[in-house]
This record gives structure tokens, C-alpha cells and sequence, in this order.
């Protein structure tokens, strides 16, 4: 009789064992099937419109998780993009373009971005954002995916010689990452590397630095910028887009170099 009873006691113990897992694992197994909880991922470039201002936005997220949002007045925020399921949250950084500033002078400030994505398809975001002299800059965004990201990334597909548009600096990358570049304007001579994260997508990270600059721009000397880039092999002649951001003791610089073959 007592052995009967500690059989049943055991096979009730394995039993609850059994469940716990189960539950541990997020598996609904009630009358209705079994149900499993999936997070959708942010990775990938994004494009659309801020509807709080008319502005277009950019943004890249990186296989990392690292998020950097571009718009179209130069404004840049950057911070790691956390999900869970479809909801987005992130603390970020605001810079204004180097050498613009927000209205009350300030270069930089903190900020949250909330919303939700859709792998592959929306992202859709609000920014809350107090720059450090007190400008509230709001955002409401619908981005969409962008079929550029699955292109792909390798260093012998970005290297090439390049010119910026908005300064007529040249730049050039090489095929193994090396980037270099002068501007005859202000002096400044770029040196920096371009790596792939992941090869998958067509997002890059780039570190880069600036000396001998002069005038205004010597402010950017020996600073150390970090990013993000994505190149459009589709566009004749071929673009690249380089966002960074840095900082000295002096201050928080960003900028945002739009590249185009040459």
C-alpha cells in the first residue's frame, strides 16, 4: 500500500515539474493551443515623415541594436533601440548639425523615442525632447523599411572615391576600410575606418577624426566621431551617407556627410 502511494506522489511531482517548465518557457498550453511571444526586430534602414513637422526622416538601425534617426534639417538623435514584442523605447541623444545650433545656442540634449515596428515593414515612433538650454523639439514618425537594407555590406562594395556634396571635400575609402579625405576650405584632414557589422544588411559603422582644421571648424580637432553609414549602390553615381556623432571637453558635435562617387 505504501509503495502504491509513493509511486502516485512521484508521478504528481514530475507532473508539476513538467508544468513549471512550461511556464518558464512563456507556453500557453490552455484549451485554446499553445501560444509563444516573438520579438520583432528594428534592424534596417527606415525613411518616412515626421508629421509634427512636414520633415522627412532617416534612420538606420544597426544589427547591434545602435539607432541613429536623421532629419531633414540636420537635426540627429542616437541611442540603443531596446524592443520587446512590437514595442520600441529608447533614450536618446539630439545633436543639431555642426555649426547650427537650437535657438536658445545649445548643440545637444536627451530625449525618449516610443512606438512600435513591424520587422521588414513600419516603424512608428514619438519623440519627446528637451534640448539643454530648454527647446522642446516633438516628433511624430511613420517610417517604412527600405529594401536597400537586405542589399548587403562589404568593404570592396563601399570603397571607391568620393566627393562631398555640401563641401566639395574628396573622400576616399579603400578596400579595406580606410577612410581618408581633405578640405581645402577650412583645412581639415579626415582620417577614419569604415566597418561592416553585419553582412547581412547594408548598414556600416564608422569611426573618424579631424585635424589641422581652421576658423570654426577647428572646434572639431582631435575629436572622436562614431556612426553609422548606409550606402545606394542604385544611384548613378553611387551615394554613401555617413552620420556621426562626437565630443570633447568643449562640447557635442554632429555631423552628417552626404558622399556621392566620382
Amino acid at each position: 500500500m505504501m509503495r502504491t502511494i509513493c509511486k502516485r506522489l512521484l508521478a504528481l511531482l514530475v507532473g508539476c515539474a513538467a508544468l513549471a517548465v512550461a511556464g518558464c518557457t512563456g507556453t500557453d498550453t490552455g484549451g485554446s493551443g499553445s501560444t509563444t511571444s516573438t520579438t520583432a526586430s528594428a534592424t534596417g534602414i527606415w525613411g518616412g515623415t515626421d508629421s509634427s513637422t512636414g520633415l522627412t526622416v532617416t534612420g538606420y538601425v544597426d544589427a547591434s541594436g545602435l539607432g541613429v534617426f536623421i532629419r531633414s534639417d540636420g537635426l540627429q538623435f542616437v541611442g540603443p533601440i531596446q524592443v520587446s514584442g512590437t514595442t520600441v523605447a529608447a533614450t536618446v541623444v539630439g545633436y543639431t548639425s555642426f555649426p547650427s545650433t537650437f535657438s536658445d545656442g545649445t548643440t545637444y540634449g536627451l530625449g525618449t523615442l516610443t512606438g512600435t515596428v513591424a520587422s521588414g515593414s513600419t516603424l512608428t515612433l514619438t519623440l519627446s525632447f528637451v534640448s539643454n538650454g530648454g527647446t522642446s523639439v516633438p516628433g511624430a514618425w511613420s517610417l517604412s523599411f527600405n529594401t536597400l537594407t537586405n542589399s548587403g555590406s562589404s568593404l570592396g562594395d563601399i570603397s571607391a572615391n568620393y566627393t562631398d556634396t555640401a563641401s566639395g571635400s574628396t573622400v576616399t575609402i579603400s578596400g579595406s576600410g580606410t577612410m581618408t579625405g581633405q578640405n581645402p576650405a577650412n583645412s581639415c584632414v579626415l582620417n577614419g575606418a569604415v566597418t561592416v557589422v553585419n553582412s547581412t544588411y547594408d548598414i556600416y559603422q564608422v569611426s573618424l577624426t579631424y585635424e589641422d582644421c581652421t576658423g570654426t571648424y577647428a572646434a572639431l580637432n582631435g575629436v572622436q566621431f562614431t556612426g553609422l553609414a548606409a550606402l545606394n549602390p542604385n544611384s548613378d553615381p553611387e551615394q554613401v551617407t555617413i552620420a556621426v556623432t562626437g565630443a570633447n571637453s568643449s562640447g557635442k558635435f554632429s555631423l552628417v556627410l552626404n558622399l556621392q562617387g566620382s
